[in-house]
């Protein structure tokens, strides 16, 4: 999957018997979606070591409605009436080099049966919200060896359990907040004791265009306030045990100046990372806005990418396992988009083979222009170095100011590209070897 880029068995293989093997394979039952997740798991264990790492959770469904006569076993997704399944993984990167490391955990939900009329009093283990703690649970043992983790997530994750079981010495979080949280010993509830803070500065972001929200792209300056509050336990929380308040740090965030027509940005950020000053405060910041890429990583699985939805597959269990996979493999092609401005001190052959790494030099000397703009400016061990060669194989000119830089799509196309090239260097091969 990694070496096409796709995920059509017809497609992967090499001809029809190599299509009845990778079909027998995913109906084996002794390959099964726990083993795939915990070869993954294993593989980013060392990894993490003597890192600060961002664990960064989110929720994609997986819809094969247009599948529905033939597919069986599923349940349905957020509409209720099309068939498919949700997928919840904890993607992993270097918080200061912004190296993706892999996924340290993945949630499958197929949804078989309508909420329980007493959904709201259930506890929280079973609920679907519970994901967002199970994830980060089973991601404490696996990321261990780290120096600490910031676990991430937006709204959903503002869950009062989560707040109280998941942070400790080395474990930490930053979460959108999503509920108007009751405060111990302050007049008035969370937002209001937030809008009177003072401001303690200003930071100038860039905003990236988003189609599915009718957003453009612009540099928005933003009106920063922080403080920290002790919060009161919800009436939702269902568990007994759970603290009757929690000391956390908010940061707001508030956009100035907001043009026409589009929504001012207004985020309120919790966390458990100390925040006493303005720098810390952007640093937080500067973490939660990490999360965009665990989207970027769905929008690489699905119809712009991978298309993993148009699978020809007709068994939920079969549709699950090819999803983890789709993950991984979108999850590599994540690498060389993060690698692309050189500074995640990942290696070239942590991605290529040598004989890949030969066939990405030949290609330089095709693509490099005369001027300094037109050259390669990294290393050749540095994996900056291959994404710059494969973002031009997807279409990329390599003006930044003008283009800015390559995202998932592109460097997808040019993986597709380079496939195509890399097939071709290899019959040549075999050809003259006769």
């Amino acid at each position: 999957m990694v070496e096409r880029k796709t995920v059509s068995l017809r497609r992967l293989a090499n001809g029809k018997s190599e299509t009845v093997k990778f079909e027998r394979w995913f109906r084996n039952k002794a390959v099964s979606t726990s083993d795939l997740i915990l070869a993954e798991q294993e593989r980013i264990k060392n990894s993490v070591s003597n890192r600060h790492v961002l664990a960064i959770q989110d929720t994609t469904e997986l819809n094969y409605q247009k599948h529905a006569g033939r597919v069986h076993g599923l349940g349905t997704v957020g509409n209720g009436k099309d068939v498919g399944f949700f997928m919840h993984p904890m993607f992993v990167m270097d918080a200061d080099t912004d190296a993706c490391l892999g996924i340290s955990a993945v949630h499958l939900e197929n949804r078989l049966s309508g909420a329980s009329e007493q959904y709201q009093k259930l506890p929280i283990e079973e609920k679907e919200s519970y994901r967002w703690i199970s994830a980060a649970e089973k991601s404490k043992s696996v990321l261990s060896k780290a120096d600490c983790v910031t676990f991430i997530g937006d709204r959903e994750n503002d869950i009062y359990e989560f707040i109280d079981r998941i942070p400790d010495k080395k474990n930490h979080f930053i979460l959108r907040v999503k509920s108007n949280r009751i405060l111990i010993n302050q007049e008035g509830k969370l937002f209001s004791n937030l809008e009177k803070q003072p401001e303690a500065g200003r930071v100038t972001l860039k905003i990236q265009r988003e189609i599915r929200k009718h957003r453009e792209a612009r540099t928005a300056v933003l009106a920063i306030k922080y403080g920290e509050f002790a919060i009161k336990k919800s009436k939702s929380c269902t568990d007994k045990q759970a603290s009757k308040s929690i000391n956390v740090w908010f940061v707001e965030v508030v956009e100035i100046n907001c043009p026409d027509g589009e929504e001012p940005i207004h985020w309120r950020l919790m966390t458990t990372h100390q925040i006493p000053d303005i720098e810390h405060a952007k640093q937080i910041l500067a973490w939660y806005r990490k999360r965009w890429h665990i989207e970027q990583i769905f929008r690489t699985m699905k119809k712009q990418g991978l298309d993993v939805e148009s699978s020809q597959m007709e068994s939920a269990e079969n549709l699950m396992k090819l999803s983890i996979m789709s993950l991984c493999t979108a999850i590599k092609i994540t690498q060389l988009v993060l690698a692309r401005e050189g500074t995640t001190q990942q290696r070239v052959d942590d991605v290529f083979t040598t004989q890949e790494q030969e066939i990405l030099s030949a290609l330089l000397r095709t693509i490099e222009g005369k001027t300094v703009k037109q050259k390669n400016p990294y290393p050749k061990e540095n994996l900056g170095w291959a994404a710059w060669i494969i973002a031009r194989l997807g279409g990329w000119h390599g003006y930044t100011k003008s283009e800015g830089l390559p995202g998932p799509i592109v460097m997808y196309r040019g993986f597709l590209r380079f496939q195509g090239i890399s097939d071709g260097w290899n019959l040549n091969r075999i050809m003259y070897a006769e």
